[in-house]
């Protein structure tokens, strides 16, 4: 148990927008958003995941939509509360701890401001280790968990629960609702037990996208080898490219940010190009017609400078980026997790094969 206040909030979010592999929205407006509610109400209360009761109800909060639709039309205030009466008095009980459904530069932090609003503490866990598109992409589907009953509300004050029979169907309705609020709503779904909590949920995410950002914002002042280098033994990261974006091209489809980004190589790549394809979140990155690294591990593009995380939203002509692959939790490379995450479902002909294993290409 620790709190979470103003510097921990500027750790989580950095590190968290990285985890987000390109999505997640935009970490600048999570941020305030948390920074706000931490402000007016408070510090915020983490909790170990082991220090949470068995009994105890524990729900996931997030907003759901396109990324540049968040980064538009925000939280309005007054949906926390709504969210939390809606679930309680669905449970017949009052909701123990919230905690994020993903890494990323909104839902790493509306939990945050959910919590100091409510004065309820925050678990450090999440159920996917970094941003995924859809909603049953989880580690709470991968151990049979019903997505539902969901509750969902808009700033207007719109709301419904959901009562689904799979969770992509989950997906599928939300989404269509999502599209008629206007391209975002908040949510909380996934509702469990502590029990369920430690047993399937990505375990203190929270603290390592402090220790990240941490990290990040810290390159500047390394005294051992190059920022890059720290870069990456601090991310256990692989480089894949160093590059210029070249072109971007993108569409909100459904709710959902596509497109492709060209890169033509600089540094020791120069000659060469690449390519990262996305929805929301990047989904593959191919060098020299190679593919280097796919979902479900994490495709994350950084400012060659600061090493500050580029979302899919920021990309833009003449951004100077590295590349990088990070290993994704191990519980997506078993076959439910692939089935779930893995290219194929993405549209990518090919089977998934670690980073670690995928990266090698890149210098061949």
């Amino acid at each position: 148990m620790r709190k979470i206040g103003l510097n921990e909030i500027e750790d989580i979010a950095l590190g968290a927008a990285l985890l987000g592999a390109g999505g997640g929205g935009d970490p600048y407006v999570g941020k305030l958003v948390a920074i706000g509610a931490v402000r007016e109400c408070g510090e915020v209360t983490m909790l170990d995941p082991e220090e949470v009761p068995d009994d105890a109800l524990i729900v996931p909060i997030a907003m759901m939509g396109a990324p540049t639709v968040l980064s538009e039309k925000a939280i309005g205030g007054s949906e926390y509360k709504t969210l939390f009466e809606m679930i309680s008095r669905f449970y017949g009980k009052e909701i123990y701890a919230f905690m994020p459904i993903e890494a990323g530069g909104v839902n790493s932090m509306l939990p945050i401001a959910a919590c100091a609003r409510l004065g309820k503490p925050m678990v450090d866990a999440d159920g996917m280790g970094r941003a995924f598109p859809e909603l049953q992409m989880v580690t709470f589907t991968i151990g049979g968990m019903r997505a539902t009953p969901m509750a969902l509300t808009d700033e207007k004050g719109n709301s419904v629960i959901f009562d689904t029979i799979t969770n992509k169907w989950t997906e599928e309705l939300a989404r269509s609702v999502t599209m008629s609020c206007g391209g975002s709503v908040s949510v909380c779904l996934y509702c469990m037990n502590g029990k369920q909590l430690k047993e399937y949920a990505v375990k203190n995410i929270i603290t390592r996208s402090e220790q990240l950002g941490k990290a990040i914002r810290d390159l500047k002042n390394c005294t051992e080898g190059t920022p890059e280098e720290a870069f990456y033994k601090a991310t256990d990261g692989y480089k894949l490219f160093k590059g210029k974006i070249s072109d971007v091209l993108r569409e909100t489809r459904g709710a959902f940010n596509f497109g492709k980004v060209m890169l033509e190589g600089l540094g020791e790549f120069k000659g060469r190009s690449a390519f990262v394809e996305f929805q929301n979140e990047n989904l593959i990155a191919v060098v020299d017609g190679k593919i280097a690294c796919t979902v479900p591990d994490l495709i994350c593009l950084v400012d060659t400078e600061t090493f500050t995380p580029v979302t899919t939203d920021a990309m833009k002509y003449g951004k100077r980026v590295y590349v990088v692959g990070l290993k994704c939790f191990e519980m997506w490379r078993c076959e439910k997790g692939l089935e779930l995450v893995g290219p194929r479902y993405f549209g990518v002909d090919t089977d998934y094969i670690p980073v670690e294993e995928r990266s090698k290409v890149v210098f061949e």
